[in-house]
């Protein structure tokens, strides 16, 4: 990803969603030539010449102080995940440690993997950089998928849920679904510009869903959180359920997500009909994730007569 094209398009599409209302301007009528804030209102706003914001905006932002950078983000209204978008790719300084983090192979610690197999009746699954499912439990897998039955360049959210027909269906939500997935992405573009492989899945979902075209251009930028989601499973059908996303320690490229169900409710019901399901048919969702691993590298190995 070039940082002075993003620079650029980011700061556009963020000035552009602000009316003169909305920052505490007077608006004196008449038809703007563009959308949102001129550039000098955003210029008065944050404290600083139009000709230096203007600059900014054209993407030259290597010696910009940090001062000056949240002034603007105050003035844009940008949340956390904006703000910190925004100081990254204005930072070409840490790219070296970029590349070096982005070709470091992902695996969990095997007691992350006990844990994750621990969670008895909670789906879960833990997600490493560019949204690769690198992680898993059996009822996680059941949830979204069966994720370990899936060559690993496919065992990956955002590949699944734009280019897979079933996981169209099974967010009742797709649409939300894939703004959130396009904005995590976004924002792990600004931390990793130069990951070839990142870059290749962004290359690859462009030219294969429209629908990706169109939410990747709108610049938006979301972190991992919490909510609510519908989903239509194939097994059990509708499920309204809570998510809880972590971050184990020492690996901050690596986020555990874990699915539940209020108590009582009709969802919790029917996982514990996903989780009997799990149970009586092995064959169908058959492995965790270290056993997915051990079988990839074992047909590898066969195939290349090692």
């Amino acid at each position: 990803m070039d940082q002075r094209t993003e620079l650029s398009e980011f700061l556009r599409s963020r000035r552009a969603r602000l009316r003169p209302a909305d920052v505490g301007l007077p608006d004196y009528g008449g038809r703007r030539r563009v959308p949102g804030l001129r550039r000098e209102e955003l210029a008065q706003l944050a404290g600083v010449s139009t000709a230096y914001y203007v600059r900014l905006e054209q993407g030259h932002g290597e010696n910009v102080s940090t001062a000056v950078l949240d002034a603007i983000a105050r003035a844009l209204r940008l949340d956390a995940a904006e703000r910190e978008h925004l100081l990254r790719i204005t930072r070409p300084a840490r790219r070296a440690a970029g590349r070096a983090r982005a070709a470091r192979p992902q695996q969990v610690r095997p007691e992350l993997q006990r844990f994750l197999d621990a969670m008895d009746g909670v789906p879960a699954y833990v997600l490493g950089r560019r949204l690769d499912v690198i992680a898993w439990n059996r009822l996680g897998n059941a949830l979204i998928g069966d994720i370990a039955a899936l060559p690993p360049e496919q065992r990956n959210l955002a590949w699944l849920v734009f280019l897979d027909e079933t996981a169209r269906e099974l967010f009742v939500d797709w649409e939300g679904k894939a703004t959130d997935l396009v904005g995590m992405l976004r924002l792990d573009a600004g931390r990793d510009p130069d990951d070839p492989r990142l870059a290749a899945l962004i290359g690859e979902l462009s030219v294969k869903s429209e629908d990706f075209r169109r939410l990747w251009a709108a610049h938006n930028v979301q972190d991992k959180g919490h909510g609510v989601k519908e989903l239509s499973h194939p097994v059990v059908g509708r499920l309204s359920l809570r998510y809880e996303t972590f971050r184990p320690a020492g690996d901050p490229d690596q986020v555990l997500v874990a699915y539940h169900a209020d108590p009582g409710s009709s969802s919790a019901e029917s996982l514990r009909l996903l989780a009997s399901w799990t149970a009586a048919e092995p064959g169908a969702v058959r492995e965790t994730a270290a056993e997915a691993v051990a079988e990839t590298a074992g047909e590898t190995r066969s195939s290349t007569g090692r």
